[in-house]
Order: structure tokens, then sequence, then C-alpha cells
């Protein structure tokens, strides 16, 4: 059978690579205040093949989408979706590969939009698959960097680190705690007799045209009031008195959420790890203002479920998906009914991610 990569360019790839998506169960917005996080990657997968095309331009074919583009160095491509692959190829030269120009076929099952981190999968992807290609010396952590680089200087997003690490070195079953300043990090069994459910709340968003770098300059104005390098320093939540109260709540969340990140990685007990879920959402909701009805509506479904021990936003927010602690012999059950529940309150929402049992 003909590869999806030889229908469109008419031979077979040299490299082939793929990076999955993540769900993040704690730390959300503390990844771009030094914070900590505790993502874990997700089953669905994004692949990018290559070849040298021996042309003198690059020919990127998306899958999902349907498109083909061209573009060359030092001339970026018009559509948006070929930033990310292009910012790596920029990127990949300024590290001194060799970068002729390439036939790129991409497909993901990696959802877009939702908050799974579709394109640091795409990003990472693309970075495993040159250093294939080429024989790049690069590790896992150097092409995190990279592909959070792409994003921020090539997509316009601010992003963190966190969307990268999780999915160049994440696991399906084990999260991945975070120290988003120093890279230290660990494995994190999930609590006995539990698994990750997510939900899209089918309420699109866009983190280039959302609130999401709004929230970050709102972060480092509030760091800089209070006189620390990052929201990361502030010792204890007495030092945002001094803050206007938009600003105080901002960082409240930021320093409560890391909190909660510390608590659930010793807490080793579902229905524990669950409170700090709710708390999280909680906090997301009032506090960050990141929420929406729809977001709220799904994540009160889930947490009413009697086999759900927490759940909360993921993501960005304003929009996207929603993530639950279950029990591991209920999770079907859990997201049929839930959904089932949300589509008699008038909205469509879908499982996204199958439990890893």
């Amino acid at each position: 059978m003909m590869s999806a990569f030889e229908s469109v360019f008419g031979a077979q790839p040299q490299a082939v690579a793929q990076a999955p998506g993540r769900v993040n169960l704690l730390g959300e917005h503390t990844d771009y205040n030094d914070g900590f996080v505790l993502p874990i990657a997700i089953p669905q997968q994004t692949t990018v093949a290559m070849r040298a095309n021996g042309t003198g331009s690059f020919r990127l074919h998306a899958a999902e989408l349907g498109s083909t583009v061209s573009f060359k160095l030092g001339q970026p491509p018009a559509e948006h979706f070929a930033s990310y692959v292009y910012g790596c190829l920029v990127l990949g030269q300024a590290e001194g590969a060799a970068i002729a120009p390439l036939d790129i076929h991409v497909a993901s099952e990696v959802p877009m939009g939702v908050g799974l981190s579709s394109s640091a999968a795409l990003e990472v992807a693309t970075l495993r698959c040159l250093r294939q290609l080429l024989d790049m010396r690069l590790d896992d952590v150097q092409i995190a960097r990279l592909a959070q680089r792409a994003e921020i200087e090539f997509a316009g997003v601010r992003c963190g680190i966190m969307d990268q690490m999780a999915s160049s070195l994440a696991d399906t079953r084990l999260a991945l705690l975070l120290d988003t300043r120093t890279l230290v990090r660990r494995f994190v069994a999930l609590p006995p007799g539990s698994t990750v459910l997510v939900l899209d709340s089918g309420i699109s968003r866009s983190l280039a045209s959302s609130g999401y770098n709004e929230r970050r300059a709102e972060c480092e104005q509030a760091a800089q009031l209070i006189g620390v390098p990052s929201l990361r320093d502030v010792q204890t939540l007495g030092d945002l008195q001094q803050l206007p109260d938009r600003l105080m709540r901002r960082a409240r969340h930021v320093i409560t959420e890391n909190e909660r990140v510390l608590r659930a990685v010793d807490c080793g007990d579902a229905a524990a790890f669950g409170h700090l879920m709710n708390a999280s959402h909680q906090s997301l909701r009032d506090d960050y203002e990141v929420s929406t009805p729809g977001l709220d509506l799904l994540v009160d479904l889930l947490q009413a479920h009697p086999a759900v021990f927490g759940a909360r936003l993921t993501g960005a927010g304003f929009g996207g998906a929603c993530v639950a602690l279950c029990r591991s012999d209920a999770a079907h059950e859990v997201g049929r009914e839930v959904l089932s529940s949300y589509s008699r309150a008038g909205q469509s929402g879908r499982q996204l991610v199958p439990p890893v049992l």
C-alpha cells in the first residue's frame, strides 16, 4: 500500500518521527512563572516524515488540513500552521544543521485547539525528524527548548516550557513533575486505582488570540511590583497585599497552584489528588479568570459523578478540554454518562483521550 507521504510526494520518506500530545493534571499557567507542573503524555501522536526534494523550496503537506504550502528559509510562510514547522527548520539551521529543501508530511492524531498541545507535538516531532534525517546531536531537553523557541518566535505564542518538555519526555502511564526554572524532573505514578479521562467542552479557542499573552503580562507586572524575578519567588500570600486586586488574584492563583502540584506528587491518594484538582479549577475560574460557562458546566458534571475523584479545565482555558481523575474500572462509564448530561444541557462535547488502563 502506498504510504501517505508517497501518495503526496511520489517517493518514500527518508526519516519519520513522532511525538505525543499532553494533558496537564496540575500546574496551569505556572510554567511561564518559573513554577511547577504535572503533565502526562496522551496516547495520540503527531507524525512527521521528511525527504530531501532537490528543488529550491520546502513543501509542507498537512494531512488533517488537506493543505500543501511551499516556502523558502528566510521567507516565512503566510499559513499559520506552517509557521511552527518553519520555526523548527530555521532554529535547526541555526544549530549548525545543513538543511536543504525538504518535502515534509505531517499527520496528527492530537486534537487541535482544545488544550492538548498539538503545537508542541508538531514542533517536537519535526525536530526529532530533523535529528534523525541529519544525525543532529540534540538531546530531548535541547529539542524541547528549541520547540519552545519556535512557538514563541515564529508562532507568536509566549508559551512556557511545559508543553514541549512533556511532548519530548513524558510517558502515558507516569506523570512528569517538572520544575520549569531548573528543568529538574521526575516521574510520578498516578494514585492507585485511578486513571485519566479527557473530555472536550466543544468550545473552541485560540491561544494566540486569547487572553493567554495578557495573563502572562499581568504576572510579569505583578512580579515587578513585588520586586521579585518571577512569581515563583514570592514567599507568602501576604506579599500580594500591595498589588491591585486583579494582579493580586492572578498572582494568588500561581502561588497556590504551585503548592497544589507539590502536594499532589506526595499524596498517593486518589481522593486527595482529586480535591487538589477541584481547587485548581476554582482558582482558574475565580482568580485567573480563564474558564467559561461551558467549561464550568462540564467540570461540575464530572465532579458530581461518584466515580470521579476530581476534575478541572486543562490547558490555557478560554474553552477546550477538561481533565478528570476517575476510578480505573469506571472511566468509560464516566465519559458516557457525563457527556450525555452535557448534551441534555444543550452542549456538544466528546471524549478525547481513552483511559490508559
